[in-house]
């Protein structure tokens, strides 16, 4: 990396960089920032920095806010590698096992939702969106399934991983076939329509080291990275499995979230049929199993082990989980 350019570009002065958890923390002369690289092209980048000013000007601030290099622009070009300043944000990430994290950070994502309507990404940017594409990528993954069956059938020295597959293939199968049914009797594509026409968007990746809490219980959000056009069932239901995964698939804990998310920006009651249809992909079946057969990850043959297994240790607690979804917000399949 060569310092002299981020400081020129940036306009700063460079006293210290220091690794850490994939970004830089880099003390100037103008006080602390966050470096990154961007592993992504400067179109996706401006839709980002688009994205967050649109949220800043909504009266939505806690976000990384980018610093913008001497050309006004939100970024450094450095032997053709692209990098960001952004505000360094202190905080805790935001504890899924804790109660009170879970709803000030559900009731964040609903103030986020609110304030992402009206956003017209900048000129030059690259219009990321996945309204109306959800069928599509449901049954694109589903049928990956026997493909990544037949090429753990077809080694002759099969792995606990492979042998695990093989024996639960079906079963995520069958959750995924069910998915598609639900979201095909779904309001989706009129919920798409909606989002689009409001010019709205989600973050996509609303997790616990994205949400950061101040020592005032205030929530920052950070990494905004794969933000697109989106309905916000898409946020709410990818928020609700990662905080529910780790509490035993609690129906109690389901229903807190959606009330904290509803005290503040109301969902209709189409939108809990396209949550339950969410909430039934095998998502995180599919994207492990994808890991592993297509080499996505660097992960050792024990991880990959160790968390097949841990999927197919809830399967019970996440059924009646779904058996209870049902039944308290009446959907029928």
């Amino acid at each position: 990396m060569r310092e002299f350019e981020l400081e020129r570009q940036f306009n700063i002065k460079i006293e210290s960089i220091k690794a850490n958890k994939g970004v830089y923390f880099v003390k100037t002369d103008k006080g602390i920032r966050c470096l990154k690289k961007i592993n992504y092209g400067i179109q996706k980048l401006l839709f980002v920095y688009g994205a967050k000013e649109h949220l800043i000007n909504n009266g939505y601030a806690n976000v990384d806010r980018y610093y913008l290099n001497i050309n006004e622009l939100p970024y450094a070009l450095v032997n053709e590698d692209i990098y960001t300043m952004s505000r360094w944000i202190e905080g805790r990430e935001c504890d899924f096992k804790n109660e009170d994290d879970v709803i000030i950070a559900a009731k964040n994502l609903a103030l986020l939702h609110m304030a992402s309507r009206g956003y017209e990404p900048p000129e030059n940017s690259k219009l990321k969106t996945d309204l109306g594409r959800w069928p599509h990528l449901m049954n694109k993954r589903i049928k990956s399934f026997d493909r990544m069956k037949d090429m753990a059938r077809k080694k002759n020295v099969k792995s606990e991983f492979d042998l695990e597959y093989i024996k639960q293939m079906e079963f995520y199968k069958g959750l995924g076939k069910r998915a598609i049914d639900i979201l095909d009797t779904s309001s989706y594509i009129r919920l798409c329509g909606i989002a689009e026409e409001e010019k709205s968007f989600c973050h996509h990746d609303y997790t616990y080291h994205n949400i950061l809490v101040d020592p005032n219980n205030v929530v920052n959000v950070i990494d905004f990275d794969y933000s697109k056009r989106e309905i916000r069932v898409f946020d709410v239901s990818n928020f609700m499995i990662k905080v529910l995964k780790r509490n035993n698939w609690d129906i109690n804990i389901c229903n807190k979230i959606l009330e904290a998310y509803n005290s503040i920006y109301a969902l209709e009651g189409e939108e809990y049929r396209v949550i339950f249809a969410f909430l039934l992909f095998p998502q995180r079946f599919w994207r492990l199993s994808n890991r592993y057969y297509y080499n996505e990850v660097n992960w050792g043959q024990n991880i990959f082990s160790k968390k097949i297994g841990e999927l197919v240790l809830e399967q019970q607690q996440y059924l009646n989980f779904i058996d209870e979804f049902k039944q308290v917000y009446d959907q029928k399949e």
